[in-house]
C-alpha cells in the first residue's frame, strides 16, 4: 500500500487520463496502458471512499 498514491492525487491522475481521452491524444497502445491505470485508481478511490463511510459511520453510531 506504500506504493498508491493519496486519494487527491488518483482523481488528478483519473482527471488527466479523461482530458486525454476526450481529447483523443493516445494510440491504441497507450489506450490500453491508461484504461488499466484507470481502473486501478477508481478501485483505490472507491476502496477508500468505502472505508472512509464505515469510519464516519462507526464514529457517528457510537454517540
Amino acid at each position: 500500500m506504500a506504493n498508491e498514491p493519496k486519494y487527491e492525487d488518483a482523481i488528478k491522475q483519473l482527471e488527466s487520463i479523461v482530458e486525454k481521452l476526450e481529447n483523443n491524444e493516445l494510440d491504441i497502445d497507450e489506450l490500453s496502458k491508461q484504461l488499466k491505470t484507470a481502473q486501478r485508481l477508481i478501485k483505490l478511490c472507491k476502496d477508500r471512499l468505502t472505508k472512509t463511510d464505515a469510519e464516519i459511520q462507526k464514529i457517528l453510531s457510537a454517540d
